[in-house]
Order: structure tokens, then C-alpha cells, then sequence
């Protein structure tokens, strides 16, 4: 398999055209994801697809089963299950066989848990600043119980009203930041090991899905012995913390860009909360510090751009 997928890649490298689309194509594994592929979507991934083949042939014929990763990376709701899933789609048309990974599926908590625990950090870490700087009093103290009951505690406009809000918040923003995208978060030793598994040529890997309830946990057997290329889609998919990932595409958006993309989609209901913004920064500088490990660098308008550009373009938006 290996040798009809590297000739396979040479036909393609030399002369790439991406195939009609049906109404609909598999996505990726997490249960209850939406994918709605738009015509921007398709731009990015065809100008993504003749630049990643040749990587894709480098790390196939180097890997003794013939397979590699591709980790999709971005913010929320900058693209990455649609573009992940029609890249999926280009290769399996071409006869090589791919899979999508969702990486959603690898928290230690399913969402409503992950985002009650993302909430307790903060304030925690909030309260405890208050106190380290000397600035808890029992009066802060029920003011923030009332900040937090009407869920305004990470408004930063508030710290004009209250200056004390403004060290609750630095020191809640500080431990948030040493939760998101971390070990403690996210469960990127399973990942790794599923990557290991496939790169070493294992035909059936165990896949983890995770529903919104504590009852929609369960895993289903993969058959991988006719995929040369797992496909992880994931804001997190080019953490330091994961092995195995061959090429990370980032595709770069602001946190600005990502929460006008949550709202259109709908991704929550308090998409423009305080707290959901503050979120999304943190994320956003994590995607940031990891840039230039990214193989391919794709900008909002779709155009592959050097990890230069990248800075100049995010200079003056973080």
C-alpha cells in the first residue's frame, strides 16, 4: 500500500484538481458536530492541498507503514472540521485511503463540566490574588459573590467602578491560563498514543466519543488497515504536548474573527460574554506561542503565508 500511495502522491504533485463535491461528506468523529462547508472552505483547502502533498509524500515514504498526521489547528470556529473533512475527502477521491480525528473528543471533562471547571480556576484564582495583594475585605468579598451570581466578574470594564477587580482579574486571567490547552485540560498522552498506534501500522485503533452528558461516553473500533493519512482536526492539534504530528496547518484567524464565527454558528449561548472573550484571547496567544512550529500558515483570506507574515499580520492584534 505503501508503494500505490507515494505513486499515487507523484500523479497528484504533478498536476492537482480538485474533484466535484457531493452534497454532503463524512466529517469528522465527534458526535453532534455540525460541518457546513461554504465556498471559502473550498478556496483554502485547494490552495492548502499542492503544497501539502509533497510533505505528504516526504513523511509517507519515511514512515515504515507508509502513513502520516495532519493536525487542522485554529480557533474556535475558524474552519478547521470543514477544511479537515474536505481534505479527508481530496485524498480519499484520489485513492489513498484518510480518516478525520476530532480531537474534541479529548478532554478530561465532557463540555459542561469543562466549562464549570474553567469558570471555578478563575475565580479561584481571583479570590486568592485579592488576598495575596491584601485587598480582601468582607465587603470585596460579597461584592465579588454579586459580580459572579450575575456572571460580570471578568468584565474588565467594571475596574474603572471597582480597581480591586482589576488584580481579581489579572490573577484569575493568570490561572486560567495555566489550565487551557494544558495536560490538565485536555488528555494529549491518549492522543499521542493513538497517533504512535496508527504510525506504527495498526489496522484497528479504539476512537474515543465524548456527547455532552456523562452518559454519551463510549469508544468504537476503527478500521485503519486501508488509511495512509489521519487527519486531526483540533484548536489544540500543534501543542507541544502531543508526539507524532507530522504537518500542523494552522489556519490563522483573530479573537475578534473567532467569536463573530461562534456567533454566526451559534456555538453557545454567551458568546459574547466577558468571560467567553477572555477564553478565547487565552487561547488565541497559545496558538500564537506555537506558530512557528506549523508547517502550513493559511490567513483569514486564504492565502499560504510565511511564518514572517504571520507576525506582521498579528502584530498589533494580540
Amino acid at each position: 500500500m505503501k508503494e500505490q500511495t507515494i505513486a499515487i502522491l507523484n500523479q497528484q504533485i504533478a498536476a492537482f484538481k480538485a474533484p466535484e463535491l457531493p452534497e454532503e461528506i463524512p466529517h469528522g468523529d465527534m458526535p453532534g458536530d455540525k460541518v457546513n462547508i461554504g465556498d471559502g472552505h473550498i478556496q483554502k483547502a485547494g490552495v492548502i492541498m499542492p503544497t501539502l502533498l509533497p510533505m505528504v509524500k516526504q513523511k509517507v515514504e519515511e514512515n515504515k507503514a507508509g502513513r502520516v498526521v495532519i493536525a487542522v489547528h485554529g480557533g474556535s470556529g475558524v474552519g478547521k472540521s470543514e477544511i479537515a473533512s474536505l481534505l479527508t475527502y481530496y485524498f480519499e477521491s484520489m485513492g489513498i485511503g484518510s480518516y478525520t480525528l476530532s480531537g474534541d473528543n479529548y478532554p478530561h471533562r465532557i463540555p459542561m463540566y469543562n466549562d464549570a471547571e474553567r469558570v471555578r480556576i478563575f475565580r479561584a484564582g481571583g479570590i486568592r490574588g485579592l488576598i495575596k495583594n491584601g485587598l480582601y475585605t468582607k465587603e470585596i468579598a460579597e461584592k465579588v459573590i454579586e459580580l459572579q451570581k450575575e456572571e460580570t466578574d471578568a468584565e474588565p470594564k467594571l475596574t474603572g467602578e471597582y480597581p480591586w477587580l482589576a488584580v481579581y482579574q489579572k490573577e484569575g486571567r493568570s490561572a486560567l491560563s495555566g489550565y487551557l490547552g494544558t495536560p490538565n485540560e485536555q488528555n494529549f498522552a491518549e492522543i499521542s498514543e493513538i497517533i504512535g498506534q496508527f504510525k506504527n501500522g495498526a489496522e484497528k485503533i479504539y476512537l474515543k466519543r465524548m456527547g455532552r452528558t456523562d452518559t454519551e461516553l463510549w469508544y468504537d473500533e476503527v478500521d485503519f488497515s486501508k488509511t495512509s493519512v489521519l487527519v486531526i482536526e483540533w484548536t489544540h492539534g500543534n501543542n507541544a504536548n502531543i508526539v507524532g504530528v507530522d504537518i500542523p496547518i494552522l489556519l490563522n484567524s483573530t479573537p475578534e474573527e473567532t467569536r463573530e464565527h461562534r456567533r454566526l454558528r451559534g456555538r453557545d449561548g454567551k458568546t459574547d460574554s466577558p468571560f467567553t472573550t477572555m477564553v478565547l484571547e487565552i487561547e488565541q496567544k497559545l496558538l500564537d506561542s506555537q506558530a512557528d512550529r506549523a508547517k502550513i500558515i493559511v490567513s483569514k483570506s486564504g492565502e499560504i503565508i510565511s511564518y514572517s507574515e504571520y507576525r506582521e499580520l498579528m502584530a498589533h492584534q494580540l
